[in-house]
């Protein structure tokens, strides 16, 4: 098995640029969570490269781990060997054709923040230091939440009709915020807290425990009810475009650190920064 592994932060997007060019190609979804994450990533890059992080090299060390966690888990799929479980579930649904674009980003989501952003704050900190981390962690998320915002309006570009069911049902308006950005982030970090007291040999066994909580989050996502699956279904039968277009569309959602805007195709859509 070829597992490519990244050693700075420019190499893991030249990472997620092929796996988003080999999405593209096989018309796979998988490509849609990468999207996003490379726009995260360019962002954090952007960040230690202007200052906007109290320590830049902690920073880059933070996002390279945390993305072979990612990478590791592809590679690992794509080969037919079995990934984390919640990666494998993940990853198995971006080869299904029913799953709308806003599961596709939360089942990476899920995964990629629930699971591997506390261990990798934790491989870098100690019990004394990591609350040191908590700043720059804060305005990671921060970047996260306005690209969040960004995504929704691309949603409803690839389904227009989406506005109209968003209206009828509050649930599902909030489906994509709440969870993203409220319970994984907060899991995240208290998992961070958690397993960086943990001794070596006890760690791996945390991480399976870790895993089966957040398959079962996984599960929720793709089935989350009669009533919203069922909307999310007549989303899917309506949604515009190939995989490929999907991609691509999201690809232009780009937050703007200036303006404190996320901006999208034909909009920009006002998003007051916060520290959560």
């Amino acid at each position: 098995m070829n597992i490519k592994e990244a050693t700075t932060i420019t190499e893991v997007m030249q990472c997620l640029d092929e796996i988003i060019e080999r999405s593209k190609i096989e018309q796979c979804a998988i490509g849609l969570f990468a999207t996003l994450y490379r726009e995260v990533t360019l962002q954090i890059k952007n960040g230690i490269e202007t200052g906007l992080f109290e320590n830049p090299e902690r920073m880059e060390k933070i996002d390279v781990i945390f993305a072979n966690r990612y990478l590791k888990a592809y590679y690992q799929f794509k080969a037919g060997e079995k990934p984390s479980e919640c990666w494998q579930f993940s990853f198995t649904k971006g080869e299904e054709y029913w799953p709308i674009v806003g599961q596709h980003l939360l089942l990476g989501i899920n995964a990629h923040v629930n699971l591997d952003l506390g261990i990798a704050c934790a491989q870098v900190s100690t019990p004394e230091s990591i609350f040191d981390l908590h700043s720059d962690y804060n305005k990671i998320n921060e970047i996260l939440s306005n690209l969040v915002n960004g995504v929704e309006e691309c949603l409803v570009k690839i389904w227009p009709t989406l506005t109209y069911i968003l209206k009828l049902s509050g649930k599902i308006d909030n489906f994509f915020i709440d969870f993203s950005m409220k319970t994984a982030r907060d899991g995240a970090w208290k998992y961070a807290t958690e397993f960086v007291l943990l001794p070596e040999n006890q760690r791996e066994s945390s991480i399976q425990q870790r895993d089966i909580k957040v398959t079962r989050i996984a599960r929720l996502v793709s089935n989350p009810g009669y009533f919203v699956s069922t909307i999310f279904k007549l989303i899917r039968l309506f949604e515009k475009g190939t995989v490929a277009d999907k991609i691509i569309e999201l690809s232009k959602v780009q937050y703007n650190p200036i303006t404190k805007t996320v901006e999208t195709p034909d909009c920009i859509v006002q998003s007051e920064l916060k520290t959560i």
